[in-house]
């Protein structure tokens, strides 16, 4: 870079610091995984369209063989989303020994932000609630347990864990000790938890009383975590595809030599789905980046794509869903146009959301303006 352009730098970084306040710093944002998005992108697009053909699919049409086959590998959607979720957190923290600490605020509005909506998104009205009263019912209903919550709370104990644990070596053993033992403790801690109010049965499983208890499905959100922190010495892209791969395709041929237990608190069926989100997680990365690049746009709108569409497919508070408007009535094919159609228009909602607030957020636009500025004028200098 020659001087004349260092000091062209140096002016318009002032300019941009007296326009945009003193709270604004030059901190470097954070890169972005190349297969993270793709992969959150990949699970987003079969969870909206899983969810539409769910509720919209005709009893004859969901018997065909080929599309029990298809509700088979719509297994790993979930474990997907929870793995990749752990994923981005612990990458996010990159190798500075005291991150956990110094972003601690910011995951903690994250998990409370996540849990917020997975119960808003649940909330059964006014009427239903003065209808049922101050009763375990209500509060059953109201605190309905699902995969936001569940995430929610593995990001707030996990940060918080982190946070306080030993810089050398705590990472490590935090995530190992949680990955490992929440699977093994599941079924016992289904078994403690019968008798205890609706929502603490919601929250740890007993009873099959939620479709994502924190026991076991945050071992996927924390063996996610595991994995990109054991990984993170590779070079995202090929290097960490093919470890991925070659871990994730291990596990399963680990898993596979062991009797199958498919019930829900099941330890082999958690490291079975584990396997296969790390080697789905893998082949992302492997793919060429123009491939991968057509899901990272939903990947990175997916919480708010997640939001919009449970509503629009189930209802909320009083009001009627696709599952409820048209049920399971319809073939595949106008099934299918619905849920695609669900998922472009809840992402165009989202990204104008997101442009909005990057709108009120001028400092973080101007942050990337300036890195681009910057890296214009040192390939001119050559």
């Amino acid at each position: 870079m020659r001087f004349r352009d260092v000091a062209r730098v140096t002016a318009y970084a002032g300019d941009l610091v007296s326009q945009l306040g003193p709270s604004f710093t030059f901190q470097k944002r954070e890169t972005r995984h190349p297969g993270l998005d793709g992969a959150r992108g990949l699970a987003v697009l079969a969870m909206v369209v899983g969810h539409t053909l769910d509720a919209l699919l005709a009893p004859a049409v969901r018997a065909h063989p080929w599309v029990q086959t298809y509700w088979t590998f719509r297994g790993i959607t979930a474990p997907l989303f929870l793995l990749v979720s752990g994923w981005a957190v612990v990458a996010a923290l990159g190798s500075r020994p005291t991150a956990a600490r110094d972003t601690y605020g910011k995951r903690l509005r994250r998990a409370l932000l996540l849990i917020f909506l997975g119960y808003l998104v649940h909330w059964p009205g006014w009427s239903a609630v003065r209808h049922m009263g101050w009763t375990e019912k209500m509060l059953t209903t109201v605190l309905t347990f699902d995969a936001l919550q569940c995430i929610g709370f593995a990001l707030l104990f996990g940060a918080t864990l982190l946070a306080l644990a030993p810089v050398r070596w705590g990472r490590t053993v935090v995530l190992v000790a949680l990955a490992v033992a929440l699977p093994l403790v599941s079924s016992t801690m289904w078994s403690l938890g019968e008798g205890l109010p609706g929502p603490l049965r919601q929250f740890i499983g007993s009873g099959g009383t939620s479709r994502f208890p924190f026991f076991p499905w945050a071992s996927y959100f924390f063996a996610g975590a595991l994995a990109a922190h054991l990984l993170n010495v590779l070079r995202p892209g090929w290097t960490q595809g093919l470890a991925l791969v070659v871990l994730g395709g291990g596990l399963i041929w680990v898993m596979r030599g062991q009797e199958a237990d498919w019930g829900p608190s099941s330890a082999w069926l958690v490291a079975y789905r584990v396997g296969q989100g790390l080697l789905v997680l893998g082949i992302v990365n492997l793919l060429p980046q123009r491939v991968s690049g057509t899901l990272a746009p939903l990947g990175r709108l997916s919480l708010w794509i997640y939001v919009l569409h449970l509503p629009i497919v189930y209802g909320w508070a009083s009001y009627s869903g696709l599952s409820s408007r048209v049920g399971p009535t319809l073939g595949l094919l106008p099934a299918l146009s619905i849920g695609v159609g669900l998922l472009l228009g809840c992402a165009l909602v989202a990204r104008i959301g997101s442009w909005i607030r990057d709108q009120a957020r001028p400092w973080r636009t101007g942050s990337t303006t300036l890195q681009a500025s910057v890296g214009s004028l040192g390939s001119r200098g050559g």
